[in-house]
């Protein structure tokens, strides 16, 4: 008696109610869309210019595989197939830019990332509100100069009679011109690099410790963590995504390291440590007037960085849970 009963009612509600139409269903994003037309009407100018200055450009890459000449037709006169790449794979210069790519970007990479993140840590424990917006102003200012302030800073810095050598003769040395020693440019270029950006992800990472719990902490001291146990245990796990993030990002510049400050910095003395993939490039394609080798150089960086974002995406959502994708 009971499972004819069920059965009856719900064919009751199944059945289709006479004297009424049964409406459409709307798929979710043209519902979407049109509830929300004005937000996505703001993505519009952004998507346009990824289209345009992003991918459209991509269609060049043909003219690494072309015989292409300037003013002429953008899929050359001729196919020529991997004939540039094997030109440049037995290139000294290549080589040696791409050593100097690897290096400054290796460097930077582990000596400038880990800077934001302590700075960060440091303010977060400052009480004092005054000092601590001073130390922010002062340390994010430079990421909002151009790269040509900054580079003019740089070698007014390191000039005959700039401050580094003023500081040098004070206490008894020799001047001595530092853009112009092979040596020194890499570390220039470092040093120059965290000023610039150390600021900017301090304040990408303070705002990631605002989103901690601060139960964490209590719980954390009523267990007896000192200061130092709370940092390590608490804090740095709370804003791991955020490292991982930012780290896969700038794995993804690795192989584009500092293209318009190298270029405004090296000279001819200093082209031996400092001239990179980027400036290679540039040398080659707009200089030299040879667009398809250029172009074959620029497409293997780019390969390159394709696959450091990938693997190192995969790896940080396999080990820490946090990926860009």
């Amino acid at each position: 008696m009971s499972l004819r009963t069920v059965t009856r009612t719900e064919v009751m509600r199944t059945a289709p109610q006479p004297g009424k139409k049964k409406t459409p269903r709307v798929p979710g994003w043209k519902r979407a869309l049109r509830r929300d037309w004005q937000l996505y009407s703001l993505a519009v100018l952004p998507v346009v210019f990824l289209l345009l200055f992003k991918y459209v450009p991509m269609l060049g890459n043909i003219v690494a595989f072309r015989s292409y000449t300037p003013g002429g037709s953008m899929f050359g006169d001729e196919w020529v197939g991997f004939e540039y790449f094997e030109a440049v794979f037995s290139d000294a210069m290549f080589w040696r830019a791409f050593a100097n790519t690897v290096i400054i970007g290796g460097v930077t990479l582990i000596c400038v990332f880990p800077l934001p993140i302590i700075l960060a840590l440091l303010l977060n424990e400052v009480r004092l509100r005054w000092f601590k917006q001073l130390v922010q102003t002062v340390s994010y200012l430079p990421h909002f100069m151009s790269i040509v302030i900054i580079a003019s800073f740089v070698k007014e810095l390191t000039s005959l009679d700039g401050t580094i050598n003023a500081i040098v003769q004070a206490f008894g040395g020799d001047p001595v011109n530092w853009l112009q020693e092979p040596d020194y440019f890499r570390a220039i270029y470092v040093i120059s690099e965290a000023w610039q950006t150390v600021g900017w992800g301090t304040i990408l990472y303070l705002a990631a410790l605002t989103t901690i719990d601060e139960g964490l902490y209590e719980a954390a001291k009523i267990d007896g963590a000192n200061r130092l146990q709370q940092t390590w245990h608490v804090t740095l796990p709370g804003i791991r995504p955020t490292m991982m993030v930012l780290l896969i990002l700038n794995i993804g510049q690795f192989m584009a390291v500092g293209f318009e400050k190298i270029l405004l910095l090296y000279n001819p003395l200093t082209t031996e440590t400092a001239e990179v993939l980027s400036t290679y490039v540039y040398t080659i394609g707009i200089k030299s007037g040879v667009p398809s080798y250029a172009t074959a150089i620029g497409l293997f960086e780019a390969v390159i960085g394709l696959v450091l974002v990938v693997s190192a995406n995969t790896i940080s959502r396999k080990t820490t849970g946090a990926s860009l994708w």
